[in-house]
């Protein structure tokens, strides 16, 4: 005798799923809702919004339509946060075959899902792409800013995949649901650009079209772009172009790292030039508590961005931070002497294996004790 549950009759799988990312969307939940069940109509679907644990409801309010509707389902995820991985965790959550990713806003063409799902079929290809760059696909009312962003980002990207793709950060696409289960655990999951990640993870060249389509203006919600976007997309170019092997965290913490130095030098240089070199031991300490400060505060924004302290957390973090890098600085200086000393490499292997120590130190024990555990973000 089976012990598998009876499905009910009326009752089929999805051939389509719709993910959407969602942080702040209460106001657009129900309209995406009504929108995506309109259009697709006589197709079997399921619609599921992952939403980063949005303090304005949107969960609740996601969750309100799913009672009413089945097909509709909520992933609230607590203590994580990225648009990538929210579509990653949402893409991995259903049976169906085909898996069509858009955001929360209304700013995609809701009204172009059931043409993607229809290419997908007859043309026998892997993905198919909502494009703004194709003929008869805009941008909208994007200023310049952001369109120069756009097409310097659209340029890098198009580097890394080698495919003719003109809009390879393109947030609005349809995938086989075999592509991303073949390539899942070689994507970064990080920052907004999940088209890209999928496509320069994948062994072998996809197979792809691009639909146009025009770019809405915002009608609800909160924008999800912000000055870290730009930081995201070259750490994401970065760890692609230098494999898994070095944590993605690490690379953006030593880089930071490196503007420190920087940092540290344009503080210390003013104290020498008006106290004289009498000052040498002040200024030293000075500029080290300002390099330690603007590293603290850089890697809380951007490093760490989705376990950002606030509050009476960044005091103890940049307490916790101060101190590490502290016992990091000793580290440092002590492995170089005594490679120096010792006479087992010149003063410039000995600085450079000093630096690396100290960097691996820093990062190890800030994870640890500085960004220990997932904030509420806001």
């Amino acid at each position: 005798m089976s012990d598998r549950p009876n499905p009910p009759t009326d009752h089929r799988p999805p051939e389509l799923a719709v993910i959407v990312p969602t942080y702040k969307e209460v106001d657009s939940v129900a309209e995406v809702a009504r929108r995506v069940a309109a259009v697709l109509d006589g197709i079997d679907w399921e619609l599921i919004f992952v939403d980063d644990d949005s303090p304005d409801g949107t969960a609740e309010r996601a969750r309100e339509l799913a009672r009413q509707d089945p097909r509709i389902r909520v992933i609230q995820r607590i203590g994580r946060r990225g648009l990538s991985s929210a579509c990653i965790e949402g893409m991995l959550s259903t049976t169906a075959p085909c898996l069509a990713v858009m955001d929360g806003d209304l700013q995609h063409d809701e009204t172009l899902l059931p043409r993607m799902l229809q290419t997908l079929r007859d043309e026998d290809l892997d993905i198919v792409v909502g494009s703004r760059y194709v003929e008869g696909g805009d941008v909208g009312d994007w200023s310049a800013r952001r369109q120069g962003m756009s097409r310097l980002a659209t340029r890098l990207g198009q580097i890394l995949i080698r495919a003719e793709l003109s809009d390879p950060m393109s947030g609005f696409f349809m995938v086989r649901e075999h592509v991303v289960h073949g390539c899942v655990r070689r994507l970064t999951g990080v920052g907004f650009k999940i088209l890209l990640d999928i496509f320069s993870a994948a062994e072998t060249p996809l197979r792809f079209r691009e639909l146009p389509f025009s770019f809405r203006q915002r009608q609800a919600g909160h924008s999800k772009l912000d000055n870290a976007v730009l930081w995201e997309y070259l750490l994401m170019l970065t760890q692609k172009l230098i494999g898994p092997l070095i944590p993605l965290r690490f690379i953006a913490f030593s880089l930071i790292g490196a503007f420190g130095v920087l940092v540290h030098m344009s503080v210390l240089w003013p104290i020498l030039h008006v106290f004289g070199e009498s000052a040498f031991l002040t200024g030293q300490a000075t500029a080290t508590l300002v390099a330690m400060t603007s590293n603290f505060f850089l890697n809380n924004v951007l490093t760490y961005r989705d376990m950002r302290l606030r509050g009476r957390q960044l005091l103890w973090g940049w307490f916790s931070f101060v101190l590490a890098c502290s016992l990091g600085a000793l580290a440092n200086v002590g492995i170089a002497d005594y490679l120096f000393q010792a006479g087992h490499s010149g003063w410039v292997v000995s600085a450079l294996a000093g630096i690396l120590v100290g960097a691996v130190w820093n990062y190890a024990v800030t994870a640890v004790y500085t960004w220990k555990r997932p904030a509420n973000p806001i």
